[in-house]
């Protein structure tokens, strides 16, 4: 049996030359392989986003710190429309290709910068179900200013949904106290 406390950590590189039609993608990767593919993608000089979650697991003898991808099986790389590149990911050990049809859908700069922005605040989070639906929002103030998602309610909450939509994944942060408008 574990406990779970959360931490935040990031892993995201900087160093490869990205041109101007670069997009993000999000790509299927081996379950608990998603570090070494973000590591072999840095090797050959590819951008990788791995956004990481740190808990601290408890079993009958010791406590230990673990660092877990936030999706597990996804890491996302900003990838160019070069086919060099992207044969270089579909080479790459523990990918599965890139997810979408007809060589990948691309993610919206501002969803990466969302999770960016939430993991940098280190906010209280909770895995979502992926909403498609609903209204989309813009936070309005505060240190999540800007941020874009769509609103819901739990338990009279009013709660922030960011989505991935590429993997069918979101995050959930409660938001009360902050102001947001419609987009």
């Amino acid at each position: 049996m574990s406990c779970r406390q959360q931490t935040w950590q990031l892993i995201s590189s900087s160093t490869a030359e990205i041109s101007a039609a670069a997009n993000w993608y999000a790509l299927h990767t081996r379950a608990r392989h998603e570090k070494a593919v973000a590591q072999r993608l840095e090797e050959h000089g590819i951008s990788t986003f791995l956004p990481l979650v740190s808990e601290v697991r408890r079993w009958s003898d010791r406590r230990k710190h673990v660092h877990l991808p936030l999706f597990n099986c996804y890491v996302f790389a900003q990838l160019s429309s070069l086919n060099e590149n992207r044969h270089q990911v579909y080479r790459t050990h523990g990918v599965f290709g890139i997810v979408g049809p007809n060589g990948g859908v691309p993610i919206p700069e501002e969803q990466i910068e969302a999770v960016r922005i939430l993991l940098s605040q280190e906010l209280r989070w909770s895995n979502h179900p992926f909403l498609k639906i609903g209204q989309r929002v813009r936070v309005r103030g505060g240190s999540m200013d800007g941020v874009e998602g769509t609103l819901v309610s739990r338990n009279g909450d009013r709660t922030l949904v960011i989505s991935i939509d590429a993997i069918q994944r979101s995050l959930a942060v409660r938001i009360e106290g902050y102001d947001v408008e419609p987009i």
